[in-house]
């Protein structure tokens, strides 16, 4: 055989290889969901046996689907109805530092029992292989990264842990914490108790046993537990990895050292509060973010960049552009005056249209989260449990409604005038945050409530529940200027 021909073979079997893990294994009862042969690393979670990559039929992106078997239909009876329960809870996590979670389904078919649920694929990499790169190029961490990076998961943190009742992640490890390649920080998707219960002697898992609190597993897993691990993980990201001394556990000693070796005394002090012995004098995720290695005052470009970010879906497309286009480069920004020396002025042409795109695209994605206020002022809604329980999958058939999880960004709507002259023709365009639109149509009385026209978006799964607010005052405005109008007159909303 010549080279030729070998590299021929060569590129034959990858592609033969390729075809094979894309092969469909299986799909979920609604078919959205297609399990792919290809097995991925999503970092060490108890109690899951496989993840495999899948494919979201509807989004057109790839997705991990997890699945835990249970041997003993009994201790999973034993579980079910509080894993529905925390399962219902997790659906409605929202958080830009989270992994998001998108569906689960139990399957009782065969003789084991099956929990099954789809999560969002980190394709970037864990924190952990993140570190490892880094040490092995030689290379020190950056106190900015460092702390940028601490203050997105402690923003995931304490979302997590002002819910109501408190959600204890559990299992936070530099390994479970994703970094992708604009700097954004995930970490993993939270799983109920009963699926790490599923696995015996997870906690007595050697490798990661340095990030379990000392009262792990001794009574009820509190919010103090995350904060160790939190801890532990700040002091890997500081020295990219804790020396065990050739053990195959990092002792207590060297988590000692390693502290103590840190130069920044700041940051010293920040690690150890989080790895003290007594669980009630650990500060909480909300608490360190206001510790002074990393509290700032935020600036005004950052504060208006979030309010921009909020009231976005009231802009059209390219407004930014547009209104970048229209000022003068030569023209004065804003000035700063001093009385003993000249002042300094600030141009347009200082700004860069494109460095502010990415920047307020930053800002949405969650790399630098607002969380430096009274609190209060930025807490997560009450994580609701559906009144609806999901069926337990027996017979292929059609999943429950499926709630509407992704954000309007943007609303548009047109009212006209019906020939009749008693009624109107609504035509709602939304788009999405995943860039994609939906165009709603319907006819309506003057009698029609604009919150009930919203609700009815919510129950029909078109807006999620936390727009249906949002879109009804959108809607009121828009109805109360066409009303107010004479019959057959055009109204336009944008």
């Amino acid at each position: 055989m010549t080279m030729s021909e070998e590299k021929n073979s060569g590129c034959r079997g990858k592609e033969e290889e390729s075809e094979d893990e894309s092969e469909i294994l299986e799909e979920s009862p609604c078919g959205r969901w297609q399990k792919r042969k290809e097995q991925v690393s999503q970092g060490n979670v108890p109690g899951i046996e496989t993840a495999s990559l899948a494919m979201d039929t509807e989004e057109g992106v790839e997705v991990v689907w997890n699945e835990v078997q249970f041997s003993d239909k009994k201790v999973f009876k034993s579980h079910e109805d509080r894993m529905r329960e925390m399962f219902e809870s997790l659906m409605h996590v929202d958080h830009p530092n989270i992994v998001k979670f998108h569906k689960y389904w139990l399957d009782t078919r065969e003789s084991r029992a099956r929990v099954i649920f789809i999560t969002e694929y980190m394709s970037s990499g864990s924190l952990k292989q993140f570190l490892k790169k880094t040490k092995k190029n030689h290379k020190t961490m950056n106190v900015k990264a460092w702390k940028r990076w601490c203050t997105q998961i402690l923003s995931a943190l304490s979302y997590l842990h002002s819910c109501h009742p408190p959600i204890v992640h559990g299992n936070l490890t530099c390994d479970t914490i994703f970094i992708q390649h604009n700097g954004l920080i995930k970490i993993g998707s939270v799983f109920p108790e009963a699926i790490y219960g599923n696995v015996q002697h997870h906690r007595d898992d050697e490798t990661n046993q340095h990030y379990f609190a000392p009262e792990y597993g001794l009574a009820e897993d509190v919010c103090s537990i995350d904060i160790f691990a939190f801890g532990i993980c700040t002091l890997e990201m500081a020295v990219l990895e804790i020396q065990a001394n050739g053990d195959t556990v990092v002792s207590k000693e060297a988590i000692t050292n390693t502290a103590q070796s840190l130069e920044d005394p700041l940051i010293k002090e920040f690690t150890q509060s989080c790895v003290r012995m007594d669980a009630k004098k650990r500060p909480t995720a909300h608490d360190l973010l206001f510790h002074r290695v990393l509290f700032e005052v935020h600036s005004l470009k950052l504060l208006a960049a979030h309010c921009f970010i909020n009231y976005q879906y009231q802009l059209h497309d390219n407004c930014l552009e547009e209104k970048t286009r229209t000022f003068d480069p030569s023209g004065v920004m804003a000035e700063i005056k001093h009385g003993d020396r000249p002042g300094v002025e600030i141009k347009y042409s200082n700004v860069s249209p494109l460095e502010l795109d990415k920047f307020l695209e930053d800002v949405k994605n969650g790399i630098y989260p607002l969380m430096n206020f009274q609190r209060g002022l930025t807490m997560p809604r009450t994580l609701s449990i559906f009144q609806e329980r999901m069926e337990t999958v027996k017979t292929p058939s059609p999943e429950p409604q499926e709630m509407e999880t992704r954000k309007v960004v943007q609303m548009h709507c047109n009212l006209e005038f019906t020939e009749e002259g008693t009624r109107s023709h609504l035509s709602l365009l939304l788009k999405m945050d995943d860039k994609l639109q939906r165009q709603l149509n319907c006819d309506i009385l003057p009698t029609d409530s604009s919150k009930d026209l919203a609700s009815e978006l919510v129950h029909f799964a078109f807006i999620s529940e936390e727009d249906c607010e949002k879109l009804a005052g959108f809607l009121e405005d828009a109805l109360c200027k066409h009303w107010a109008r004479p019959p057959l007159e055009e109204s336009s909303l944008a």
